[in-house]
């Protein structure tokens, strides 16, 4: 009597389509994709444009907002300058959707320590895009706490010295001190 075997894993896990950090006009800071929904570049833009103009006009300061769109769920929060979006398919679990924008805000606000804002995150892309990538993998999500997150890619900056979560704040000063110090160097 044979079996048939079906990989279930990747059906199983959670998956997210794109990730989207944009500015106050709707303009690329920081954009990863997961899925083929968007082939071409500008459909990609098109898309970006389209979820930007039609969150806009809402309140997602404080907390996080979602919205159905185009057949995908978006869920989004802006924070100063900059636009926070995670995209998935219309049959995930919104909870976990926002786990994953919390994930990704709060871990960007660790690393930028709590200058979120667009200059700070240009001058820091390479950590942002980072973040990106310790939070999801090829659309499968692997991290939403954002202590995690944010150690994980600042173990590099931090030389493994302390974790990045786990420093005081005279040395979370001292380390924001030798990095400036090492740019104005270069």
């Amino acid at each position: 009597m044979g079996h048939e075997f079906r990989d279930y894993s990747r059906e199983s896990c959670p998956t997210v389509k794109n990730i989207l950090l944009l500015d106050s006009e709707g303009k690329r800071v920081a954009v990863k994709y997961y899925s083929d929904d968007w082939q071409a570049h500008a459909a990609k833009l098109a898309f970006e444009k389209s979820v930007f103009t039609k969150t806009l006009k809402t309140n997602a300061r404080s907390e996080a907002e979602i919205t159905m769109f185009d057949g995908y769920i978006v869920v989004y929060k802006f924070i100063h300058d900059l636009h926070f979006f995670v995209t998935a398919g219309d049959d995930e679990n919104e909870l976990i959707l926002a786990s994953v924008l919390q994930g990704f805000t709060e871990s960007v606000a660790l690393l930028l320590r709590n200058d979120v804002e667009k200059r700070t995150a240009l001058e820091n892309l390479d950590l942002i895009l980072l973040c990106i990538d310790e939070i999801v993998d090829g659309g499968i999500i692997l991290e939403t706490d954002p202590n995690n997150i944010a150690g994980k890619v600042a173990t590099n900056a931090v030389d493994g010295a302390v974790p990045f979560s786990e420093q005081t704040i005279s040395q979370a000063l001292a380390t924001a001190r030798e990095h400036l110090a090492r740019s104005l160097l270069k």
